[in-house]
């Protein structure tokens, strides 16, 4: 089945080109590849110049941010699964061929998981990322995150979720996976390393800038879900659906001893 893959580029030059090449080296014989750039003036603009041969759609214009971006290049979308990668993230070598093989062999779910590398600047590996099994009870408690460059979704499912909420400048991939629940779209995991994730400096969450945001953020998804605002009590909830997690995934026990948290403190 066709998969279609965005990637917003903006002033990411250094990393750019291992980005494309993650996507357009893939052995699955059928992905589209759609680019965003709202205005990189950082070089990347000339490194996609080199590319646009083997990208099937460069859209070059001005966005009102990444979840505007990503709207727009789901919007030509037209693959039968969905997935996003970052410009300074890349996926695994036969990562697209394993998610088209999962949504064959698993054709009830709608969203599918993988897990990511966590690499440093040079892209040497430093950590890993779980994907947890994905329930709105626990998206809020902090106890069900997917690896974003790893979740790939159905078109259809997508189409249902009325697409990224423009106005989330923070973790606009975490409010999507809350509306494709809200949607009755259904979960499932891979327990396959599909990408890598770029955790450095000067990046959204390796500079921790966001996390003020990322706080009220979380308050917000708790007040759509549940209704209410997050209460003391509810941190004995978030305890006990993360010690769940742990029983059904001990391997991310494994490697928090081994490497530590996988991110910083927010």
């Amino acid at each position: 089945m066709k998969i279609s893959i965005i990637t917003l580029s903006f002033n990411q030059a250094p990393f750019l080109e291992q980005a494309l090449r993650s996507v357009l080296d893939q052995d699955h014989p059928n992905v589209e590849y759609i680019v965003v750039d709202p205005g990189s003036t950082d070089g990347s603009r000339d490194l996609l110049e080199r590319y646009r041969s083997r990208i099937n759609q460069l859209i070059l214009e001005p966005d009102q941010g990444p979840a505007d971006g990503l709207n727009k290049g789901f919007s030509v979308a037209t693959g039968a699964i969905y997935g996003f990668l970052n410009a300074d993230d890349y996926f695994l070598p036969g990562a697209l061929a394993r998610v088209d093989k999962a949504f064959s062999e698993i054709p009830e779910k709608d969203v599918i998981s993988g897990h990511t590398l966590i690499v440093d600047e040079s892209g040497n590996p430093i950590n890993r990322f779980y994907s947890r099994c994905f329930s709105l009870r626990g998206y809020v408690h902090e106890a069900a995150f997917l690896a974003q460059p790893a979740t790939f979704f159905r078109s259809d499912a997508f189409k249902r979720t009325g697409g990224f909420n423009l106005n989330n400048r923070v973790a606009w991939d975490g409010e999507l996976w809350v509306d494709l629940a809200l949607a009755r779209a259904r979960f499932g995991l891979v327990p396959n390393f599909l990408s890598a994730f770029r955790l450095y400096g000067n990046s959204i969450t390796g500079s921790g800038r966001m996390g003020a945001a990322y706080r009220m953020h979380m308050d917000e998804m708790f007040q759509k879900i549940m209704g209410r605002p997050f209460r003391r009590a509810d941190r004995l909830t978030a305890l006990a659906l993360k010690a769940t997690q742990y029983a059904r995934q001990p391997r991310i026990v494994v490697d928090r001893l081994r490497y530590g948290a996988p991110f910083p403190k927010r």
